[in-house]
């Protein structure tokens, strides 16, 4: 097995705050790795490092074996991003907002457009929705759209950004178990950003924690390990839902 992500000493600072240092971790394919930790510790921003919409101040990103802050044009057609809330376009329908990528980055016919994207919208269990607007559907329907879209160009790597944040428990469990369903049927690697702990013991094989007052990373492993065994005191209060 190979590494789909390698970060090597990643740091980001906006002018004189250091968000984080040293950030170095692999993920290898076919993982569901998750990204965890507490408000502002700099989780989606590491994301948004990671699939080039923002550059490190130090250290590299290889993602797919690209640097993702020199070669950010080519990375993008082979990932797949779920940004936060599912950021779907309201004034698009379910199934135009699935067929974007295939627009964007494709030269196929209209009508392959539409048959791929409802073949996206299956697979998450959202074919009796394509007509709908994103406005006439559920939070949790919207997250799943928006990995349909994620999923529209079959990309080996998917970015998911809080994907079950302000979801209720069953809704937030059928994500996770669609999480995991997809990687099985598709081989594909899942980054996960989340701190939302049911779902993290549910679908990570590994995770790497950071923590705002350290400046980086204070934890990397399974996390049923890290629950029981870490000698950090805040990972061990956040596995275990303590306060410190």
């Amino acid at each position: 097995m190979s590494a789909a992500v390698t970060l090597s000493g990643v740091g980001k600072s906006f002018g004189a705050r250091e968000l984080f240092r040293d950030v170095s971790f692999d993920v290898q394919e076919g993982e569901v790795f998750v990204v965890l930790g507490g408000s502002g510790c700099g989780k989606s921003t590491l994301m948004r490092l990671m699939i080039g919409l923002d550059r490190p101040n130090t250290g590299q990103i290889m993602v797919l074996g690209h640097d993702s802050a020199r070669k950010p044009d080519l990375i993008r057609p082979m990932i797949g991003v779920m940004f936060q809330s599912g950021a779907l376009f309201g004034s698009l329908s379910v199934l135009e907002n699935v067929m974007l990528p295939l627009k964007i980055f494709t030269d196929l016919p209209a009508q392959a457009q539409t048959e791929i994207a409802r073949l996206k919208l299956a697979l998450v269990g959202l074919r009796e929705a394509e007509s709908l607007m994103p406005a006439e559907i559920s939070g949790g329907m919207a997250r799943r759209a928006a990995i349909a879209r994620a999923l529209a160009l079959d990309p080996p790597l998917l970015f998911l950004d809080e994907p079950s944040a302000g979801l209720d428990p069953i809704t937030s469990a059928g994500l996770d178990r669609l999480i995991l369903d997809l990687r099985d049927m598709l081989g594909a690697t899942f980054i996960v950003v989340t701190h939302e702990l049911p779902s993290i013991l549910a679908i990570a094989d590994r995770c790497v924690m950071l923590d705002a007052k350290a400046r980086g990373m204070v934890a990397l492993g399974r996390p049923r390990e890290l629950q029981a065994k870490s000698p950090n005191a805040t990972v061990h209060a956040f596995f275990n839902r303590e306060m410190l």
